[in-house]
C-alpha cells in the first residue's frame, strides 16, 4: 500500500494547481479584487507590425456583484521613434461568459458591444474616447496622445450571476499616426507582462512549483517500480 501513496499525493497536487495562463488571458473572481494586471500592446496594419508604435494599460479589479465586474484602467501612450504622433483612440477585449451591457467614466466614456476592429475581427467590448457607439473602429477626437496618459473605471455587466471572469484578446485602436510614412490608423495587439496575482490571477508563466511536484511525480513513479521489483520477503518455518 506504501508503494502508491507518493503516486496519488503528486497526482492530486498537480491537479490542484491552477491551470498555466496564456500570455493574453487572465481570470479573475472575487478574490482578485485590488489586485492589477499590466497590458503591453504592440501596433500593425494588415501589412505588419509598426516600429516604434506601442502602448500600455494597467487594470485593477476594484469590485464585483453577482452580476458585474468593476476595474480601474490607467492608459498610457509609449510610441517612440520613429513615431512623432498617435493617440490611443480606444481599447478593448473579449470576455468569457459574454457580457450583456457595460459603461465607463474617465477618458475613454463611450462603449461599444460586438463590433468589428480592423485587423482583429468582432470583439465584445470596446471603451473609445469619442465616435458612435456602433463601432470599435474609429474612436473620434479623443483618446491619449504621444507622450500622454489617461485613466477611468468600466463595469461590466452580466445577464445572469457570474463566479469568474475570463479576459482574453486585448487590443487598442491608433488613430492620428504620424512618422509611419503612409500610415495613419492602426491597431495594437496585448500581451499580459505582469500580474499582482491574487486567488486566480497571476503571472502569464508555468508556477514554478508546477516543475517541482512533475520531478515529484517522476521519482515516485520510479519508487513505486523498484517496490514492485524487489523481491517479497520469505517467512521464516520453525
Amino acid at each position: 500500500m506504501k508503494s502508491r501513496i507518493l503516486p496519488v499525493f503528486a497526482a492530486a497536487a498537480l491537479a490542484a494547481l491552477p491551470a498555466i495562463a496564456h500570455a493574453d488571458v487572465i481570470k479573475l473572481d472575487s478574490g482578485d479584487v485590488g489586485n492589477s494586471f499590466t497590458v503591453d500592446y504592440d501596433g500593425y496594419t494588415g501589412s505588419g507590425t509598426i516600429d516604434g508604435l506601442a502602448s500600455q494599460i494597467v487594470f485593477t479589479l476594484t469590485g464585483t456583484t453577482d452580476n458585474s465586474y468593476t476595474l480601474s484602467y490607467a492608459v498610457a501612450n509609449t510610441s517612440d521613434t520613429p513615431i512623432t504622433g498617435s493617440r490611443v483612440s480606444g481599447f478593448g477585449f473579449n470576455t468569457d461568459p459574454t457580457i450583456s451591457g457595460a459603461s465607463s467614466t474617465g477618458t475613454y466614456t463611450v462603449t461599444a458591444l460586438d463590433s468589428n476592429v480592423p485587423n482583429v475581427g468582432t470583439v465584445d467590448v470596446c471603451f473609445k474616447g469619442g465616435g458612435g457607439t456602433n463601432s470599435c473602429a474609429g474612436g473620434g477626437g479623443g483618446g491619449v496622445s504621444l507622450g500622454d496618459s489617461g485613466s477611468g473605471s468600466l463595469t461590466l455587466s452580466f445577464s445572469s450571476p457570474v463566479t469568474s471572469l475570463t479576459l482574453s484578446d486585448f487590443f487598442t485602436r491608433y488613430q492620428s499616426i504620424s512618422g509611419a510614412g503612409s500610415t495613419t490608423s492602426a491597431v495594437g495587439s496585448g500581451t499580459i507582462s505582469s500580474s499582482s496575482g491574487g486567488s486566480s490571477g497571476g503571472t502569464p508563466v508555468p508556477e514554478p512549483g508546477m516543475f517541482g511536484l512533475f520531478a515529484l511525480g517522476v521519482g515516485a513513479l520510479m519508487f513505486r517500480r523498484r517496490r514492485k521489483s524487489a523481491p517479497a520477503p520469505q517467512l521464516a518455518i520453525a
